[in-house]
């Protein structure tokens, strides 16, 4: 197992495409996170300026959302491990729960505007911390089907038989940008949570 992972390790190292994707995909995690950072931060400056926050009781559907993606994240680790043990078909299993988990998500969140919606928090408004949460919400929900064609991507390669090193390459990138997109919803609602 071990002589398997270093022969990986010197492929991925002599296939340089293979580290200029990972560093274009970390790349993109950094500039994600610095534009969701200048979004908080306009919310800190905005409310500072206003003397209040959003004044809103968040949906209950965001707290059952983020317990959806967190699953979703084990999903993709479970999957990870398979890959790496060669198990086909938990890969499969535990890719496919991933996707449908990260769907569920974005159910629950088209549900938690609905709700916003009908307690009279609509997107324009005159208090710009409500159209803020509709906004960071919308824009990381579009970070989720990203992260979802990327994970469709390994799960194609475990149909298709890519060679093993390509479906652990797969599988550590999708697992990179899931894991961030789910460490950044749950700094994101409880955020929120804290500044209502």
């Amino acid at each position: 197992m071990v002589h398997t992972l270093k022969q990986e390790d010197l492929k991925q190292e002599a296939d340089p495409s293979l580290k200029a994707r990972k560093f274009v995909l970390w790349l993109f995690v950094v500039s994600s996170t610095i534009m969701f950072g200048g979004f908080t931060s306009y919310y800190i400056v905005f409310a500072a300026s206003k003397g209040k926050g959003h004044g809103l009781v968040l949906p209950d559907v965001f707290m059952y959302s983020t317990a959806v993606l967190v699953l979703s994240s084990v999903c993709l680790f479970l999957g990870a491990k398979a890959v790496r043990k060669q198990n086909i078909q938990q890969q499969k299993m535990f890719l496919w729960a991933a996707v449908v988990l990260g769907l569920g998500f974005g159910y629950l969140q088209v549900d938690a505007w609905s709700a916003l919606f009908q307690s009279g928090a609509a997107l324009v408004n005159n208090n710009a911390a409500i159209s803020i949460i509709y906004i960071v919400s919308g824009m990381h929900l579009l970070h989720i089907f990203g992260g979802l064609g990327i994970i469709g991507n390994s799960l194609w390669g475990a149909y298709t038989n890519v060679s093993h090193e390509k479906a652990v390459y797969r599988i550590e990138i999708a697992s990179i940008f899931w894991h961030f997109i789910d460490i950044l919803w749950i700094y994101l609602y409880v955020f929120l949570l804290l500044n209502s």
